[in-house]
């Protein structure tokens, strides 16, 4: 169908970005889906509307070739949910500099670098979204802990926000997302919510941002959050 929208999501193998998939498609989107390596989760989807395409954020060369591959395409949304946290019970002097290095890398740089080269494939009044979360809010930091973490997400919400302003004039939206505290392999089993109720409710709230611009930065529900 000409009209439906169309949605790329980079880091979906498993977890929220695999969940994700599986929401959009349920909702009438067309989906392009970037995994690592082959992902068993991805592979089951049996659906006309998905494409699956291989790509590593932290390589550059990786990205160029995706971007080529998919030159036809434009999209209603890119959503860059890749992301790591290695070490991330360690207190930060206790992370080898190479670790340390490679968490922001993974999850501030290369998010700001793969949407600078996708976005021209982004769709008049789309929509960036990068996948955040509340640990990056320096604001609501009273507990500590998930030191560089923490960090890397800052970084990636202040980069975020300096992206939007270099092309305020594009007219596009930029999300920074909260999921929740998600039972997956990084948030464990203890968390409070499942992958469909945080999938869910991100889609919602990316549905509703359609069309609109500025940098907000928001949970699963809707509520913005403290920067």
């Amino acid at each position: 169908m000409a009209d439906r929208k169309n949605a790329l999501i980079v880091g979906a193998s498993r977890g929220l970005g695999l969940g994700l998939v599986e929401t959009f498609l349920q909702r009438g989107w067309r989906v392009t889906a970037t995994q690592r390596s082959a992902s068993p989760g991805l592979a089951a989807l049996k659906s006309e509307a998905l494409r699956v395409e291989t790509a590593d954020i932290d390589d550059d060369g990786a990205v160029a070739a995706l971007r080529e591959t998919l030159s036809g395409e434009r999209y209603d949304l890119i959503f860059v949910v890749a992301g790591v946290a290695t070490q991330a019970h360690d207190p930060l002097h206790a992370v080898p500099r190479d670790v340390a290095a490679q968490v922001y890398l993974t999850n501030a740089v290369s998010p700001i670098r793969f949407a600078e080269a996708f976005l021209d494939r982004l769709a008049p009044k789309g929509l960036v979204a990068f996948m955040s979360s509340i640990l990056g809010s320096v604001g609501l930091n009273e507990a500590g802990g998930w030191e560089n973490y923490r960090a890397s997400k800052a970084a990636l919400n202040t980069l975020a926000r300096s992206f939007e302003i270099r092309h305020r004039d594009a007219g596009f939206g930029v999300l920074l997302l909260h999921p929740g505290w998600v039972r997956t392999e990084m948030g464990g089993a203890d968390a409070d919510i499942d992958v469909a109720t945080s999938v869910t409710g991100l889609t919602d709230v990316i549905e509703g941002r359609l069309g609109r611009t500025g940098c907000v930065y928001l949970d699963y529900t809707g509520k913005t959050l403290d920067w």
